[in-house]
């Protein structure tokens, strides 16, 4: 057999004669006869056996999902799938010697200039791991800087976002406190958030659009509110071709999700946080910077600076300790925004806005269905006339994924979900659902 004649040189060149002799030195008792595992298969078997296991699976191009909250299918061309898997790009780490790594170094500095020009603020980090570890590690900033602990967050938020923003709060002991929704509405209460920002106010943190998909026309009021507390402002990328960016209304630090420009949604991952600041701040922010410069020859050239990782030369004085590389996502979102261009990124945010309100007035039009909040992006809350589970189960029958399911974590908008279209959504998913749907009526 292959390798057998290599396993028998290697023991002589140690001196002993068996494999049974080189473990010698371990006692009987603690040996076992073996591992309870199957047989090993060919490359051939192998392979047909995870075609096998692959098949069960249900796409969601067989199965169209009108889940979000979150994590978004976007159509992705299919040039940046083809860059992602060059190998310079695939297999690079982290970009330690700067002389080497020019063309991933680059990569990640454009990155940087478009998440600064997409959210209107003045610098950028080279990402973080997602969403929600961005708005943990914005959480600690705040309280850094102000050197309070008070962190005002939405009612109206992803209940997994706040779990992680909890666990970052946990250890430095900072108080997380929620501000209540309008009921009519589903935006902030306003008026609610101003009686509980005081002077011990580390950060108060809103969405635009919401957890709701709700889109808030008072973002002018938002900074006044917040007054010495810092302003952290959660995003949607591509409702920014859209919207007014946060940082013309005042925000300190704009994170968001990058998942839905560059990205599939491969069971919840990869993720990109994105994390955005004020030059004043640049030093208190977590991560890494790549900075543009010349070398000894007045060359362009890109190196990282800022290195406030515990990796590196910071290290117990570091902003953070994420260490993970996730440059390669941050090459995907900088590929998609290049391609889409700003008119692009214009016209796909307003083709989702279109999308949501046609189907979200096909499905209010049926008898005991109702969809509470507007104005909204491209997502939505919808209220069933019966249990969630029920609707539920009988979309999955008819080859259709429903919303998220709300009521166990807002139990005060009774039997609802949330729903998530984009231009991904086949049409013929969407008058399948219509058609279930009209199933429940009164």
């Amino acid at each position: 057999m292959p390798g057998e004649r290599e396993v028998q040189e290697m023991l002589e060149s140690i001196g002993v004669s068996s494999i049974d002799e080189l473990f010698s030195d371990i006692p009987q008792e603690v040996r076992m006869d073996g591992l309870d595992l199957p047989d090993g298969m060919s490359e051939m078997e192998l392979k047909e056996m995870a075609k096998d296991v692959l098949s069960k699976n249900t796409t969601m191009d067989e199965m169209p999902t009108f889940l979000g909250a979150g994590i978004y299918r976007h159509y992705i061309p299919s040039a940046i799938r083809e860059l992602l898997s060059r190998s310079e790009f695939y297999t690079s780490y982290t970009p330690y010697q700067a002389e080497i790594s020019q063309g991933m170094l680059q990569s990640i500095f454009e990155y940087q200039s478009l998440m600064v020009e997409l959210t209107g603020m003045e610098v950028s980090n080279a990402s973080l791991y997602d969403g929600s570890t961005a708005l943990g590690e914005a959480a600690l900033m705040a309280a850094r800087i102000t050197r309070k602990k008070r962190i005002i967050v939405p009612k109206a938020m992803l209940w997994e976002k706040r779990s992680v923003l909890e666990n970052y709060a946990h250890g430095p002991g900072l108080i997380i406190e929620e501000a209540p929704y309008e009921m009519d509405t589903g935006r902030m209460d306003l008026s609610a958030l101003k009686e509980m920002v005081d002077d011990d106010t580390a950060a108060v943190y809103l969405e635009n659009p919401n957890f709701f998909g709700v889109l808030d026309d008072r973002v002018d009021e938002f900074k006044e509110i917040a007054g010495n507390a810092m302003l952290i402002v959660g995003i949607d990328p591509v409702s920014l071709g859209i919207i007014r960016p946060p940082g013309d209304y005042g925000a300190d630090i704009v994170i968001g999700e990058a998942q839905g420009i560059g990205m599939a949604p491969n069971f919840g991952g990869p993720l990109l946080g994105i994390f955005t600041t004020r030059k004043k701040y640049l030093r208190q922010m977590p991560g890494r910077i790549i900075g543009m410069t010349k070398d000894s020859e007045g060359r362009r050239a890109f190196t990282m600076t800022m290195q406030t990782r515990e990796q590196h030369i910071r290290r117990a004085k570091a902003t953070s300790n994420i260490c993970s590389n996730e440059a390669l996502c941050a090459l995907a979102s900088a590929m998609y925004i290049s391609m889409l261009g700003r008119d692009g990124l214009r016209k796909l945010a307003k083709l989702n806005m279109a999308r949501a309100q046609d189907l979200a007035s096909r499905i209010s039009s049926i008898d005991g269905f109702e969809v509470p909040f507007k104005p909204f992006f491209n997502e939505f809350v919808v209220k069933y006339p019966v249990e969630f589970e029920r609707v539920h189960e009988e979309l999955l029958n008819n080859g259709i994924h429903g919303g998220l399911s709300l009521k166990e974590h807002f139990p005060e908008l009774g039997e609802s979900a949330l729903y998530c279209i984009t231009e991904t959504t086949p049409q013929w998913g969407v008058e399948r659902l219509i058609e279930v749907l009209r199933g429940f009526e009164d």
